[in-house]
């Protein structure tokens, strides 16, 4: 490995605390691994959406509870936060192929009220 790329991996490992190189090469290895499983659209996935949004917003709550409802068989579990007095955040997490993992979030994010939302993939952890 060139010296330049030797010190950017080792300084990564400082940084992160990892006991040596190979345990972060280890790390980096699933990465990729687990991005590659996301491609395959089919594949099941494990998904945390998290959603800020106005709880003042007209029917918004129902209309994203209503949402998890019909998708009840993805919805693992889900957390509701209240941020501040006019803003709340939910934290949903979702099992099932990837691409209607996707669709889900999709829909919640794109719910009229919803200021921002994000999902974040993984794998669930079998193949790894």
């Amino acid at each position: 490995m060139e010296k330049e790329l030797l010190a950017k991996l080792d300084r990564i490992v400082r940084l992160k605390g990892y006991a040596n190189r190979s345990e972060a090469l280890r790390d980096f290895t699933r990465e990729h691994l687990v991005e590659e499983e996301w491609k395959d659209r089919k594949k099941e996935v494990v998904g945390t959406l998290t959603l800020v949004y106005d709880h003042h917003a007209r029917l918004l709550s129902d209309k994203l509870t209503d949402i998890q409802h019909d998708h009840h068989q993805n919805i693992i579990a889900s957390t509701h936060i209240h941020l501040d007095a006019h803003n709340c955040a939910e934290v949903i997490i979702l099992k099932g192929k990837g691409d209607i993992i996707s669709s889900i979030a999709d829909r919640l994010i794109a719910t009229k009220g919803v200021k921002h939302g994000k999902l974040v993939m993984t794998s669930t952890g079998e193949g790894l």
